[in-house]
């Protein structure tokens, strides 16, 4: 069962690429209009080997280098002065935490394409799968090159 107050919060899903910053302004922008909060995520992935533990060499290099993405991508978002943020920063399957995160939310908006190239293919499209495994409506924000903006 979902409250209002558990509705009341836009989720993000953002990744460093064009898209994502054009999605992470839609949302910003919502989140003003609507009065609502923002939960911005982003999600790197955790080498996990044959027997489930995650690489000790490996995970602090990624986690660093999505640290580094991640403070881009909010400095070079709109004003979030006065609006309810929590940030999130974690390792993972991104469709699976987008997923998850969209439980009792208003709303989740992702970019139409991620980072993509052979990568992006072998996880398949993240935005597919929130659209067909969300929990709230999605809203796939395409960027401004495609739109003509």
């Amino acid at each position: 069962m979902s409250t209002d107050s558990a509705k009341r919060r836009i989720v993000v899903g953002i990744d460093g690429s064009p898209h994502s910053q054009v999605a992470l302004a839609w949302a910003v922008e919502e989140a003003r209009l609507r009065g609502l909060g923002l939960r911005i995520i982003h999600v790197f992935p955790a080498l996990v080997t044959y027997w489930g533990t995650t690489s000790s060499e490996y995970y602090p290099k990624e986690e660093a280098e999505a640290r580094k993405v991640f403070e881009h991508a909010l400095a070079s978002a709109p004003s979030m002065d006065s609006l309810d943020v929590e940030q999130t920063l974690t390792p993972g399957n991104p469709a699976e935490v987008l997923i998850e995160a969209s439980r009792g939310a208003s709303v989740l908006v992702v970019g139409s394409h991620g980072r993509g190239g052979f990568r992006g293919m072998l996880m398949g499209s993240v935005s597919i799968h929130c659209v067909n495994q969300a929990h709230c409506p999605v809203l796939v924000v395409r960027g401004e090159h495609e739109t003509g903006q």
